[in-house]
C-alpha cells in the first residue's frame, strides 16, 4: 500500500483516478492529512515530481554556466563529506586538474533535491564539463579507466596535452 511508502511530501503529488483524472496535492500538505485523503492509493498509480525552485535553477545554471568544470558535491574540493564526493575529486587531481570548483550541496537543501530534478539524475556528485553534464561517481571511474576522461578534459581545454596518468 501506498501509506508505508509514504515517507515524504514531495512538491507535487498526483495521483492517477479511476477516471484517468489527477488530483494533485501541493507543498504544504502534511502528511497525515495526505494519507487521510489517499486512504487506498497503490504505489503504482502515484505519480511524484519534485519542482525545483527558480531559485535553485538559478544557482545551477550560473554555477554551469560560469566554469569551465563544475562538481556538485557533498563538501568542498578540499574537504569532501562523502566517499563518492572524494573519488571524484581524487580522479580529477590524477588527471592534474588543479582548480576545482566545487559547490556544496549540503550547505542548501534546495541546491541538494535541485540538482537532482536539474539533470534527473539523482544522486550527488556531479560534474559537468562546459555546461554539459557529465555523470556522477561510477560514470567518472569508468571514464578514468577507459581513457575517456582524459580525453574529454583535454578536448575541453580542462587540460593541456599531456600524458594521460596510470590506472
Amino acid at each position: 500500500m501506498f501509506r508505508s511508502l509514504l515517507k515524504s511530501v514531495c512538491s507535487v503529488i498526483a495521483v492517477k483516478g479511476k477516471a484517468n483524472f489527477y488530483t494533485i496535492f501541493r507543498t504544504g500538505t502534511q502528511r497525515s492529512q495526505l494519507l487521510q485523503r489517499l486512504p487506498a492509493i497503490s504505489a503504482h498509480q502515484l505519480i511524484a515530481k519534485r519542482l525545483i525552485t527558480d531559485r535553485a535553477k538559478s544557482i545551477i545554471d550560473d554555477a554551469v554556466k560560469d566554469n569551465d568544470m563544475v562538481v556538485f558535491m557533498k563538501g568542498t574540493p578540499d574537504e569532501p563529506m562523502c566517499g563518492f564526493s572524494r573519488a571524484v575529486i581524487q580522479i580529477l587531481q590524477m588527471h592534474g586538474v588543479d582548480q576545482i570548483v566545487g559547490v556544496d550541496c549540503l550547505q542548501d537543501p534546495e541546491i541538494r533535491e535541485g540538482i537532482k530534478e536539474y539533470t534527473d539524475w539523482p544522486t550527488i556528485p556531479q560534474v559537468y564539463i562546459k555546461g554539459e553534464f557529465v555523470g556522477g561517481c561510477d560514470v567518472m571511474v569508468q571514464m578514468h579507466q577507459s581513457g575517456e576522461l582524459h580525453e574529454l578534459l583535454v578536448k575541453e581545454k580542462i587540460l593541456s596535452e599531456e600524458p594521460e596518468p596510470e590506472n
